[in-house]
C-alpha cells in the first residue's frame, strides 16, 4: 500500500528524525494535547523509536508526515493501544510547527493512516480522546468521519483547570 497522499507521505521513523521529535515533544504548546508534564530526554526518544520497531509487541506505532515536495517532516501521527485480537486502535496526530497547521497537512495523514489501518492492519475501529476545547482536533477528526461516542465530564487536568475528554470513532468495518 502506498502512504502518499498529494500533499505529503507517511514514513516511519527513522533515528535522524530523533532531534526533530525531541523539538516537538518538548514544546511546551504541544503538552497539553500529549498529556507531557515533563521535558523528555534525547535518550527517551531513542528508546521510543526502538521499542516502536515491534507493532505487535509494543501495541504502538508512530508515523513521520513529510511533505511530497520539500521532502520534510511537519508532524507525527501516532496508534497506539493497538489491539490485533479485538481490532481496534487509539490514533493521535500533531503538526509540530504552528506555520504547518492549516495547510491540510493533518487531513491528508488522517485519512491515508486511516485505510492503512483498514487495508494492511485490518482493524476495525479506530478511536481518539481529545481535550474537549480544542477545537481544531475535533473539526479535524469529524471531517474524517468519526463520530462523538462519549464525554468524560471534567476528566483532564492542565495548569489547574480541569476539561472534558471527548472520544471519538470511526467504524473502519461494519459488524459481519
Amino acid at each position: 500500500m502506498n502512504l502518499k497522499g498529494s500533499l505529503v507521505y507517511l514514513r516511519a521513523v527513522e533515528k535522524d528524525d530523533a532531534s526533530t521529535i525531541f523539538l516537538w515533544e518538548n514544546n511546551p504548546k504541544n503538552w497539553k494535547v500529549s498529556n507531557t508534564e515533563l521535558p523528555f530526554s534525547l535518550y527517551d526518544i531513542h528508546q521510543l523509536i526502538e521499542q516502536q520497531s515491534d507493532l505487535r509487541k509494543s501495541g504502538q506505532m508512530r508515523l513521520v508526515i513529510e511533505t511530497l515536495n520539500e521532502n520534510r517532516p511537519v508532524g507525527v501521527i501516532d496508534l497506539y493501544d493497538i489491539n490485533f485480537k479485538h481490532g481496534y486502535a487509539a490514533i493521535g496526530i500533531l503538526i509540530g510547527e504552528d506555520s504547518d497547521m492549516g495547510k491540510g497537512y493533518a487531513t491528508e495523514a488522517l485519512k491515508i493512516c486511516c485505510s492503512y489501518c483498514q487495508q494492511i492492519l485490518e482493524l476495525r475501529n479506530l478511536y481518539c480522546q481529545i481535550h474537549g476545547d480544542n477545537a481544531a482536533s475535533i473539526a479535524l477528526f469529524e471531517k474524517a468521519g468519526f463520530i462523538h461516542a462519549g464525554t468524560r465530564k471534567n476528566w483532564l487536568r492542565f495548569k489547574n483547570q480541569f476539561f472534558d475528554e471527548l472520544t471519538f470513532q470511526l467504524c473502519l468495518k461494519s459488524a459481519d
